[in-house]
């Protein structure tokens, strides 16, 4: 009897999580089902795929000669549920998925509407959180996937680039700044800034920016370090000083004239988002066609 895809998709998983039970826990079988199945993989190509302890399984030469197959075959799969998702009238399905704060607070949400417009049985169950814990939640099985504002290195996950960003200067409607025909590094390094914490993506890509113009970062006279964008939005339309953010996140104060975007002459702080989530994971057709939407979809 021929193999099948299904068996192919099980004995990646277990290779990926180690261990029967962790396999069977990811694909939502028994354990017995899992093991049932790898068996019927080694009894068709007549050789043992792992060698088993007592302690932990390891692949054997034949396991490790089949595992980029299964790779292959897994992308393979995925690469074609996203071709044929843009066909797929019925999208039915809650879709569990993580962001962090900027793209769950200032992107997803204006694009829900979009999306809900072309895939109206789609339900969406969005959680904000930081990158640690959308890791150990898709780790869990409790999310889909994730979307996060910078790359991460994890052995059990798959990251993708999605969609991208472009950081600008914000500052108060009033500052001195937006009467300048042009705005430098100069001039803005003369102001106070108000900015997110150490760590946060967007403080990064800011901080990675100044030091490839030869700036010290001691140069910067921060007033104040906040850990929300909120916050920062905050404290720049109360005068205290400018920022580096996302223009995302500020549509409604540009709007109503509390806030500025402006350009610093030869700066660019442009920003990739990612998703992310198990290599041994096949995504539903929702969580597929809601990937292609993002990587359809332009920020500007």
């Amino acid at each position: 009897m021929a193999f099948n895809f299904h068996q192919l998709h099980i004995f990646y998983t277990v290779a990926e999580r180690g261990s029967f039970s962790a396999a069977a826990q990811a694909l939502h079988m028994t354990q017995p089902a899992v093991t049932m199945q790898v068996q019927s993989l080694e009894d068709h190509f007549s050789t043992k795929l792992f060698i088993r302890t007592t302690k932990k399984i390891e692949l054997s030469e034949a396991g490790h000669v089949l595992m980029p197959f299964a790779r292959r075959g897994i992308e393979l799969m995925r690469e074609t549920d996203a071709a044929m998702s843009r066909f797929t009238d019925d999208l039915a399905g809650r879709l569990l998925l993580g962001a962090s704060n900027t793209i769950g607070e200032y992107v997803l949400p204006r694009l829900l509407v979009p999306l809900g417009q072309r895939y109206p049985e789609m339900k969406v169950m969005l959680k904000i959180m930081n990158t640690t814990q959308i890791l150990d939640e898709i780790s869990r099985n409790r999310l889909d996937f994730g979307l996060i504002e910078a790359p991460v290195e994890h052995p059990d996950m798959t990251i993708n680039p999605v969609m991208q960003d472009e950081l600008k200067l914000i500052v108060p409607g009033d500052h001195p700044l937006v009467a300048q025909h042009s705005v430098t590094l100069d001039d803005v390094l003369q102001y106070p800034f108000v900015l997110r914490e150490k760590g946060s993506g967007t403080r990064q890509v800011m901080e990675e920016e100044f030091i490839r113009h030869h700036v010290d970062l001691a140069q910067i006279r921060t007033v104040m370090e906040l850990g929300s964008t909120g916050a920062v939005k905050s404290a720049v339309e109360a005068g205290l000083g400018i920022t580096i953010l996302s223009p995302s996140s500020v549509k409604h104060e540009v709007a109503l004239g509390l806030l500025k975007i402006l350009t610093i002459e030869g700066l660019s702080f442009p920003r990739q988002f990612y998703s992310i989530h198990l290599k041994s994971t096949l995504l539903s057709m929702p969580a597929t066609a809601f990937l292609q939407f993002l990587q359809e979809y332009s920020l500007d």
